[in-house]
């Protein structure tokens, strides 16, 4: 049973509270020191929960913390925690900084979490301390009487605020997405689908949806930093349907430069490719663009990202996502995964497929070949749900500038934690993984809050499914409208959660 739980402290300036989770922030006042707590339950079963905490310093840096609280009920223990040495003495809660999170300047932010047991009830603690001082949201700085003493002056609690200035440009350092600083940064965000059937099935460019200001404003209250955008092979090249060829690569351009220019990362997506498909599992037998295939082809494909990467060269902003979801072995009904592995990343002749396939390989030649130096995103197998032989089937880069793109829904095969350990976390210990699609069939949250808290304790980034408006009867639908109202309760859930977190 999830419970809602609504609780403020005095100088409260922001609550978050969605169906399964609870979110509170604390505004804080002491001499030359002050801190905000946000709170949140991001799922919680029979005996069991998730939570997380994302705590910012509003006083004046410091080099190493420890966040301290007391569990209201006898009851509650933490059993695991990441992002911070956590330890508990009673109901006392205490979690210090690791090496690599312990700086926090003034308005610096991180986040943390941890799992925990309950019994009987489940209540909000009600209050936080950093560093000892109590976090009530407020920051103090030492002013003069009128007697000459010091006395303490509280100013204005912030709120989160949305991105500001344009997306930052990235790339791959280690197994980490850095910016040219050389700060770490997660893609944190949804999909915005529709661009992969916008000329074949007639629709209009974008589902005759809003593109504007307006509705990228809608997506930055959500703190969304990163939209991955489907596209369609066909409707790029002008190979059928409308809008397509020019008209089509300029509404794609126009978007990504707008969000772009509102501080949020576009993810562009090959969802649909050209080439019959009529073997194992088969979507749809249609030569055109109007499905999922298994691979892409060599036949147009190659183009296709020769055309995107020429249009964004130079745009370190803009990431390129290979191809969405293969299923080679699926083609040869999983008779021979090396064979499959190969195809991924090889291409030519693959059992299953009739037409000449476009390996990943031949896909980051592609991309390089115009001198385009954009992240990649390199898929696995089974529709990017396994990663099991990414490494060693990763395609050669001259720049090392690829991710791992992996794809989790509650109806995958790999979908609990052990999988996500030894499978997901081998590759992300070597490069960095982004789960362009997240989500789950059944309109709630605790599939994807377990996804997510996980991502966030190994600091990965990912882009749920979809921000449209397409009624949520059948999940994974986030909006109602798109002005941003969120669908209740897989909405609810995954915008309290962005809200919480921090890239």
């Amino acid at each position: 049973m999830r419970h809602r739980h609504a609780l403020l402290a005095a100088g409260t300036t922001t609550t978050v509270v969605a169906a399964g989770l609870v979110g509170l922030a604390f505004p804080a006042t002491a001499a030359t020191t002050g801190c905000a707590v946000t709170y949140t339950v991001q799922s919680q079963w029979t005996g069991g929960f998730t939570g997380a905490i994302s705590l910012t310093n509003l006083g004046s840096a410091v080099t190493n913390w420890t966040l301290t609280f007391d569990f209201p009920d006898a009851n509650q223990k933490v059993t695991q925690g990441w992002s911070a040495t956590w330890s508990q003495t009673g109901s006392r809660v205490t979690a210090a900084s690791m090496s690599w999170n312990g700086v926090l300047g003034t308005g610096g932010s991180t986040s943390i979490g941890f799992n925990g047991s309950w019994s009987g009830a489940n209540p909000v603690p009600s209050s936080f301390a950093l560093n000892g001082t109590t976090c009530t949201g407020a920051v103090t700085s030492p002013t003069t009487s009128p007697t000459g003493s010091p006395t303490a002056s509280p100013t204005a609690s912030p709120t989160t605020p949305p991105p500001t200035g344009p997306a930052p440009a990235v790339r791959v350092s280690g197994n980490k997405l850095v910016t040219a600083s050389g700060a770490t940064y997660r893609l944190l965000g949804v999909n915005r689908s529709s661009g992969e059937f916008a000329c074949v099935q007639g629709k209009g460019m974008w589902d005759s949806g809003p593109v504007d200001q307006a509705s990228v404003d809608a997506m930055k209250a959500w703190n969304i930093r990163a939209v991955r955008i489907p596209l369609n092979e066909d409707c790029w090249l002008g190979l059928s349907g409308s809008p397509s060829g020019a008209t089509y690569q300029q509404a794609v351009k126009d978007y990504a430069n707008l969000l772009v220019a509102n501080g949020i990362n576009p993810i562009l997506d090959l969802h649909w490719t050209h080439g019959q498909y009529t073997g194992n599992i088969s979507a749809c037998s249609d030569v055109n663009a109007t499905c999922q295939k298994p691979m892409p082809s060599r036949q147009y494909t190659p183009q296709f990202w020769t055309g995107v990467a020429t249009a964004f060269k130079g745009n370190n902003a803009v990431l390129f996502d290979l191809f969405n979801e293969p299923y080679p072995d699926a083609a040869n009904n999983w008779s021979d995964m090396t064979a499959a592995w190969r195809c991924l990343r090889d291409g030519g002749t693959c059992t299953g497929i009739s037409y000449p396939v476009a390996g990943m390989q031949e896909l980051v030649d592609a991309v390089r070949a115009t001198g385009a130096g954009n992240v990649l995103l390199v898929p696995g197998l089974t529709w990017t749900n396994d990663l099991s032989q990414w490494l060693t089937y990763k395609p050669n880069d001259p720049l090392n500038n690829i991710v791992a793109s992996w794809h989790s829904y509650n109806f995958n095969a790999c979908v609990d934690t052990a999988c996500w350990d030894s499978q997901i976390g081998a590759v992300a210990a070597q490069v960095p993984v982004h789960a362009g699609e997240i989500g789950q069939d059944t309109c709630a949250h605790d599939y994807i809050d377990k996804v997510t808290a996980w991502l966030d304790q190994h600091r990965l980034g990912y882009t749920a499914w979809t921000w449209n408006p397409w009624g949520c009867s059948g999940g994974n639908v986030l909006i109602q409208d798109y002005n941003g109202t969120p669908t209740s309760t897989y909405g609810e859930g995954f915008k309290a959660h962005l809200l919480s977190v921090t890239p």
